[in-house]
């Protein structure tokens, strides 16, 4: 590897015992990298997605279609998710190489802002708990590496 480039590989926990994966994650800071916390859902925050549906579906929706709508309770919007992972990504000094565990939010926000893709891309974006995204910049420039599964522990 380069002494000039970023590399930061993004690791999605498994599903929990539950089998949990539709619930809205507190965004707990990521030690060493709070600009890759999860997102803030504000009132959403531990909830089941089908709860807020039926208690907000209005605003569920708007969200998920609108990315610079934030939820209620001061939550954080997609696009401002996207700047702050992107601010953080960038910030990052030449020769970094981090492994850091990731909200599946997260790994989508740091491929949308290091591919320079359009904010609604978000929501295209299927990334699965246990899976690992690698992204290397170097120059201002940002490359993903597909296809990596976490291996099992």
């Amino acid at each position: 590897m380069h002494p000039t480039t970023v590399r930061v590989r993004l690791v999605v926990p498994p599903l929990d015992e539950a089998g949990r994966l539709h619930r809205f994650p507190s965004a707990d800071p990521c030690p060493g990298h709070e600009g890759l916390r999860g997102q803030d859902h504000g009132a959403w925050a531990g909830r089941a997605m089908d709860d807020v549906a039926a208690e907000d579906p209005e605003g569920l929706r708007r969200w998920m279609t609108d990315t610079a709508y934030a939820p209620p309770g001061g939550g954080e919007s997609v696009e401002a998710l996207i700047a702050r992972v992107g601010a953080h990504l960038g910030a990052l000094e030449p020769g970094t190489h981090r492994a850091v565990v990731a909200g599946q939010g997260v790994v989508r926000a740091a491929v949308v802002w290091a591919l320079e893709l359009p904010a609604a891309a978000f929501w295209r974006l299927d990334v699965r708990p246990g899976s690992a995204t690698t992204l290397t910049g170097r120059s201002g420039r940002w490359n993903l590496l597909v296809g990596q599964s976490e291996p099992p522990r």
